[in-house]
């Protein structure tokens, strides 16, 4: 039996000042309206919205891979982004993506068994889908025929591998840009 881990929040802070919503153009205004999160605004997307456009077209192809429904169930997206954010070295990501993920199963036991270093103990789906995620994540170029073969042996249809790429990918991408722009620390 694996114990729990609970993963606390994160602070991101970023490395160039967020734009401040009081200051904001009215184009920073209307791209701001793209982010999800029916919470505050964060950080990161006034940092993201000093460029308006990039921002958009940022999130709206986040959004799309990460919140459409059909195809792979947002729990193995999650799965995804959390698995190339831990190749990744992105700590804040890994933790938004293993707490959604715990929160949308309603179970914390794959999280636990991954920060554990466990990963042996998933069930074949999830051990699936983490593997090729890392993999996808370490070396793209390197993913064969076989990643994908192990994906359909545990049911996984072409739609569902194709999401899984998705939310893989963009967190290659994702995770870079929080790299960059700033750095997570524990939330007070």
């Amino acid at each position: 039996m694996i114990s729990s881990v609970r993963l606390k929040p994160l602070n991101w802070l970023p490395h160039i000042a967020p734009v401040e919503i009081s200051e904001a153009t009215p184009e920073q205004l209307d791209a701001m309206k793209v982010t999800p999160s029916a919470k505050k605004v964060s950080e990161y997307v006034r940092t993201l919205v000093h460029d308006p456009e990039s921002y958009v077209a940022r999130t709206v192809l986040f959004n799309a891979i990460m919140y459409v429904s059909g195809g792979l169930a947002r729990p193995d997206r999650e799965l995804g982004a959390l698995g190339a954010s831990i190749v990744n070295g992105c700590k804040y990501c890994a933790v938004v993506h293993a707490r959604r993920h715990a929160e949308l199963t309603k179970s914390d036991y794959l999280v636990t068994a991954l920060y554990l270093e466990k990963p042996e103990t998933l069930g074949p789906r999830d051990a699936a889908i983490y593997s090729f995620a890392r993999r996808l994540s370490a070396a793209p170029s390197e993913a064969t025929e076989e990643d994908i073969a192990s994906l359909r042996s545990v049911g996984m249809d072409d739609i569902e591998i194709i999401d899984l790429i998705h939310a893989t990918s963009i967190f290659g991408w994702a995770n870079r840009l929080m790299h960059v722009l700033g750095h997570a620390e524990s939330a007070k």
